[in-house]
């Protein structure tokens, strides 16, 4: 009887990716989400002219808020990539290396807004310049990314708080 355990389990198979990878796949899902805002935005923009209602600022951030949610959270409950994790062969997985479940994936795509969140809480009742908050939101994400080389296994904070954790897959 083979008592092994399977290769989605071993401890090397659940080895997080180089800093240097997550960040090219992060910078690439941007590029994905942004053809998916344009889309999105599109679509607001025709329906808007037929339910005048629609046509809000905030009622296009609920859709993209609500758009961008059920990408990720697809993506994440089936097969646990999206298109940039599988370019990059990284995944997401629970703590045991198993796929996650569509609350787990849920908890991470809101936990997953604080690479952007705490800085514009920052920046809103300074009504700063475009340059000063991108600058500040830019070394926010920095700073957040380096955080992941504190954790035992360079997993990024909001992994660990989501109980979801990045892992290198074979191609």
């Amino acid at each position: 009887m083979n008592t092994a355990a399977p290769p989605s389990t071993s401890p090397l198979a659940l080895q997080a990716p180089s800093l240097r990878r997550r960040l090219a796949c992060w910078l690439y899902e941007g590029l994905l989400l942004f053809a998916l805002l344009f889309i999105a935005a599109l679509i607001h923009g025709m329906l808007g002219l037929l339910i005048p209602a629609l046509q809000s600022a905030h009622v296009l951030q609920v859709v993209l808020f609500v758009v961008f949610g059920a990408y990720f959270v697809w993506f994440w409950t089936r097969g646990g990539q999206t298109l940039a994790m599988k370019t990059w062969r990284i995944q997401v997985v629970d703590p045991q290396g198993r796929p996650l479940t569509r609350v787990r994936a849920l908890a991470r795509y809101a936990l997953c807004w604080l690479w952007f969140l705490p800085p514009l809480a920052v920046v809103a009742p300074f009504h700063l310049p475009a340059i000063e908050s991108t600058v500040l939101v830019c070394g926010w994400v920095l700073v957040w990314a380096v955080l992941s080389r504190f954790h035992p296994q360079r997993q990024f904070w909001h992994d660990v708080l989501a109980g979801t954790r990045l892992i290198s897959v074979q191609s």
